[in-house]
Parts: structure tokens; sequence; C-alpha cells
């Protein structure tokens, strides 16, 4: 969908008209009415493919907000300052809830969306084209719900178009808050009526790459039960909730399957598949195009933000914390400490790790097929300089020692790096299995036959990791309940990293404080040695150099010349997120546009989250 849905603010307006000149003939294009656009197939489509450009997700899942916009920084994957981590967060500090008429927050996008229902009801095409256009604005509609009440529990449902002008549209607007049982049951619905008329496969998939179809409605309703499931909204651990979570995941891995998807054959290239409309993994999906032209261009920005910036025009954003780097296992599936196969070496830190890990992490010494290089050697190692002081051979050499190598085009070059048409994967393939097996645990389908061991078999096997004699990958044999949620979380956390989904998993198993509270996000700073026997940077970057061993011998060179320095990402404060961030409060200037809100339990207010 990367033309359809990029064009659709400028086609509203102009080529809708160049397309539909039987629709408008005769007709005044200073005004467009409804029943007209509404009548005729290509300009409602045209209204549908607004509705995506206003709702898909950016890169790592940035649907728009205050917490959606900084999950990448919370968690321990990236370094980032924040009022949540600081613990200083007010209720005016989350406004994802809206604080007036915006036309581009959840509330403006939902009414965008019940007045194009309304309109298509009204409209005069066929009942199947009508139901099918229907199915795609109500995933949506669903999906915006979602955000809302993953961040504050129950908010007002508003399911029809309200009048937006007037002091008794004012007042009908002033909706009290739906319990948030009501509100899930309300997405469940919107997502089994996008299920019931959505086809597996769209035809003519040039056209239409991107659009929603049976499988991701059901993935993403999949996901919407697993949170409801999760301790965030269950605490009790009510069985019903991980049954109805089991059994959307166990249809949409099944709809999913029978229509053709499953994991990607790499877990390195998924991200640029010989032809992206042929990609098993991409379940939902934001397409992106490599134009250079201002009306079609749509371009990702995560590329760009996140490579080397000395290797172009790069950001160097997204850099890995020291945490993430030493969180993945070993070549045969074992934590760092943990007993097996092979013995972890902090100094050599990047030696028979999990294959995810060369996929994922980029460090000091490393080989990186970039910019259309092979070959390309990372150094990020600092030398003192005639004064003694630290300097790095590179400018803008990385804050945490590491950069992300996930999903970064190796064939784009520095200087076409804005220009970027890698797709973001919203929902995987590797998710839904993964879902699947967390909602299996959930109703103690525990057995090594069951779909909690086998989803992460699966995911391990396709990642590299080796089988070992008993054929687990590393998982231990006979795991309680709790043990195979942990290592659910646990894989969720290497599999998905820098993909948006660590903040969110921590947050509905309310785990942040018991991971994070008390302690420093800290880097690694690699610092060359002084010295007989020790090269000179101009010699690392001689590969040919005769005085001294080959620097590319990695292992070497990491023995004899470099020192590893570990410091504090966070200076200023322990991290000290507070339990009442796992529902936010509502803002004053909303409540003053609102009276009948009521605040948020433990922000002052009497609305319980948990109803």
């Amino acid at each position: 969908m990367k033309l359809y849905i990029k064009l659709s603010l400028v086609c509203l307006s102009l080529l809708s008209l160049a397309s539909c000149k039987k629709v408008l003939d005769k007709q005044d294009l200073t005004t467009i009415p409804g029943d007209l656009i509404f009548n005729d197939s290509t300009m409602a489509i045209l209204n549908v493919d607004y509705i995506y450009s206003q709702n898909l997700p950016d890169w790592g899942g940035n649907v728009g907000g205050d917490v959606s916009g900084k999950a990448a920084i919370l968690s321990d994957e990236v370094y980032g300052e924040s009022k949540f981590f600081e613990g200083t967060l007010t209720a005016d500090d989350v406004t994802d809830i809206g604080r007036g008429l915006d036309p581009n927050n959840n509330w403006g996008k939902i009414r965008s969306i019940n007045d194009f229902i309304r309109d298509i009801e009204a409209g005069t095409l066929p009942l199947a084209t009508k139901n099918r256009m229907k199915a795609q604005v109500l995933f949506f509609r669903a999906f915006r719900y979602f955000d809302l009440v993953r961040l504050y529990g129950g908010v007002p449902l508003v399911l029809t178009s309200l009048p937006g002008i007037g002091d008794q549209a004012k007042e009908d607007a002033r909706l009290p808050r739906s319990k948030t049982s009501e509100c899930f049951q309300q997405i469940v619905k919107d997502l089994d009526t996008a299920m019931k008329y959505l086809p597996g496969r769209w035809q003519d998939p040039g056209k239409n790459w991107g659009r929603i179809t049976k499988g991701a409605a059901a993935a993403f309703k999949g996901r919407v039960l697993l949170t409801y499931a999760s301790p965030q909204f269950n605490p009790e651990d009510s069985q019903s909730r991980w049954q109805n979570a089991y059994d959307a995941n166990l249809e949409a891995f099944t709809l999913l399957k029978a229509s053709g998807f499953g994991l990607a054959a790499s877990y390195e290239n998924m991200w640029f598949p010989a032809s992206e409309m042929e990609n098993p993994e991409a379940v939902f999906v934001t397409g992106y195009n490599n134009s250079t032209g201002d009306q079609v261009r749509k371009n990702n920005s995560y590329d760009r933000a996140t490579r080397p910036s000395y290797l172009g025009t790069g950001g160097g954003s997204n850099q890995p914390t020291w945490q993430i780097v030493q969180a993945y296992p070993m070549k045969d599936g074992k934590k760092i400490t943990e007993a097996g196969a092979y013995t972890y070496d902090r100094q050599h830190f990047y030696k028979n790790r999990d294959p995810r890990f060369n996929a994922t992490i980029a460090y000091n010494g490393t080989t990186w097929r970039i910019n259309g290089n092979s070959n390309y050697r990372l150094w990020t190692y600092f030398y003192p300089n005639e004064n003694g002081k630290l300097v790095t051979e590179e400018v803008k050499a990385t804050t945490s020692g590491f950069y992300t190598r996930k999903a970064i085009d190796p064939t784009i070059n520095g200087e076409n790096d804005q220009y970027v048409g890698t797709d973001w994967i919203e929902i995987r393939f590797a998710e839904v299995w993964l879902n699947l097996a967390e909602s299996a645990v959930g109703i103690n389908k525990t057995s090594q036959a069951d779909e909690g061991y086998n989803g992460l078999i699966e995911i391990r096997k396709r990642a590299g990791i080796e089988p070992g004699a008993d054929a687990l990958y590393g998982l231990k044999a006979g795991m309680s309940r709790q043990e195979l949620f942990d290592a659910v979380l646990y894989e969720r956390q290497i599999e998905f990293a820098f993909e948006g989904k660590r903040f969110w998993d921590l947050r509905r198993w309310k785990l942040i404080e018991r991971v994070l509270n008390g302690t420093r996000r800290t880097k690694i700073q690699v610092n060359l040695k002084t010295g007989a026997g020790i090269p000179t940077p101009a010699e690392f970057k001689n590969a040919n150099s005769t005085k001294f061993r080959d620097v590319t011998d990695l292992d070497f060179a990491y023995t004899n010349y470099f020192e590893l320095v570990e410091s504090n990402l966070d200076t200023k404060y322990q991290i000290n997120w507070k339990p009442e961030y796992y529902f936010f409060g509502m803002p004053a200037s909303t409540i003053a546009n609102n009276p009948n809100l009521q605040q948020t339990l433990n922000w002052g207010g009497s609305f319980n989250p948990l109803q």
C-alpha cells in the first residue's frame, strides 16, 4: 500500500477529481458532496486510505502521543531521560487522552473513522463493497481504542459520529468513562466484524500491499486479549481471560498459516525480502518507499536516524545499552549466567552468542555489511591524544559503545540514507507464535508437547540457536508455569529488541519496578591501551600491517589491545517508576473540557481501571 496510503491526503482533494470525472461532471468542484463521495468506489477507497494514513504506526510501533513516542527509551534497551523513569510524572504529563479538539489526536482520528462509517452506510455502493471498506476502518477504531485503554483503562466509548459545532454538540461530547471491560468488549467486537469481511490475502497485491487482512485483524485481537489477560489488567489471574487470549491467538495462527504466512527463513534479512509482498513474516505493516519526489515520497526515518553518523548523514540513535548486550544468550540458547556448552567471557562479550546478537548489535571491531561494503570494520575505541585526553578516531562515535544494526539497509550509502523504503512490520508472525505460546502457558498448557514450548523452540530454531542433545534449543526441560512465562518474556526481549515491544511487555506484566527500579543503565567504552606492542589507530586501519599481529584477529585484539570500562548512562538519577504509572491520570485540562470524566484511582480520583 505504499503508493495508496502515501497519496491519500492529496488524492482526496486532487487526484480523485481526475479519476472520477463521471461522478463529478457538472458539479461545483470547490466542494465535494458526501453523497457523491460515498456513491463512488474510487473516491470512497481514497477516504479509506486517508484513515490508513492517519493511523498506521511508525517505526518502533510509534502511534503518536506522549508514551508511545518515548517507548524506545522506557526500557533497558536504550538510554534516555524521562519523567517516567525519574518518578516525577504528573497527570498533566500524559496527554494521549486529548485536551481539546484536534484532528491528529486519538479522538480526532476516531471522529474521522466514525464519520466514514456513517457516510459509507448512507451511500449506494454494493453491500459487499461497503462491508469490506468498513472492516478496514473498524480495525483502526479498535487500534485507536486499544492505544487509549492500555494507557488509562476505561475511556469514553464514542461509536457514532458526533456533531462538531454548537453548545449542544459540546454537551453531547461530554461522555463519562466506560468501564475498562466494556472498552475491551467493543475493541473485540470491532475486530470480529473486521475479520468477518476481510480477505486472507488481497487480490492485486501490488496495489493493495499493506491493507489489513483477516489474519492481521485476528493477530491484533490476539495481542489485545493477551494484554487483557496479563497482570496489568488481570491481577487475579482469571483463567477465562487466558482462555480467551489462547482461543484468539490460536485462531490468528491458524488463519495466517492457511493464507501462507509464517516465519521468514532469515531473521537478519526479513526486513529486506526479494519481494516485500511475499514476506511471510509481515502480518501488519506500514509501507515505505525510496522515492525522492515530494508527492509520492514516504521514506522511513529509522534507518537514517540509527546508522552511525560518520557513515554519511546518520544520527546514531537507538544505541544499545550494556544491559541488552548482556541479555542475549549464547549459541546454545543458555543465558550468560547459565552453565552450557559455551562460557561467557566479558572481555570477549561478542563470542559464541545467539546469532540474533550479530544481526542486531554492532560493536567495536565487528564486520558490518553496510554502505554496500561487505567487509566494513566498525571501530569505536578511544585512545589518548597528545594531551592525554581520550578521543575517538570517528566523529560522534557511539555514546553507549554500541550501535543497532537491525533493519539497517546494507545497500544504502550515506548520501542516500534519507531515501529508504524498508517497511515497518508492526506485527510479525514471530509475535503471533509467542502470543500463542504465552496464552497457552496461561491456561496451564505447560508440557513439552504444547504451544508454550513449541513456540519458543520454533523461534529459536529460526534464529539459528543450536538444538542441543535434547532438541530443546537451550530451554530447560519440565518448566513450571511461571518459568515458562519468564521464558516467553525473555524470548520476546531478544526476538523483538529495538522493535518497540520491551516497554509494553514490562508494563503489562507490571515488572518495571522489579527489573529496572534502583538501577542505572550503563555503557561500555572500549579504550586502546598504550605501550610497547600496541598498534596505533592508523595501524588498526591498515589490515596489512606486518608490525603487529593482524588487528582483524578480533579475539587477539580484545585480549591484548583493548580494555573495557563500564560507566553509567543514567547519571542524574536511578530509575524510579511508580506503581500508579500502570494506569495514567487524566490531565486537568481534559477534565475541565469534560467534567463528566472521573479521575483515575491513585491520581486523586475514584475511577477503577480494573473494572
